[in-house]
């Protein structure tokens, strides 16, 4: 079975192409591919409003585990506030 018959699972949902950009370079640098499905409204209107924005980011079902894997190993938003608090203590 070639990767383009392969099935997929949604790895991730974000609010905007940016974030779904950086999830993408990141699963690619480790050599997974995957796939986006939105609404192109956000390209049209930059706001989101009842999911309009929304991005699911798929991976295929061979590449699942890898993918949760990396992106287990991202910060989570409180720790970049953190880090962030603590970087403005120094200046």
């Amino acid at each position: 079975m070639s990767e383009q018959d392969q099935p997929l699972k949604e790895i991730r949902s974000v609010w905007g192409q940016s974030e779904a950009e950086v999830i993408k370079s990141l699963l690619e640098s480790h050599g997974i591919t995957c796939l986006f499905r939105g609404r192109v409204l956000q390209s049209i209107y930059p706001m989101t409003v009842d999911g309009l924005g929304e991005i699911k980011i798929f991976v295929t079902e061979k590449d699942y585990d890898a993918a949760l894997t990396v992106l287990s190993e991202l910060p989570k938003p409180e720790e970049i506030e953190d880090f962030e608090k603590d970087g403005d203590e120094g200046v």
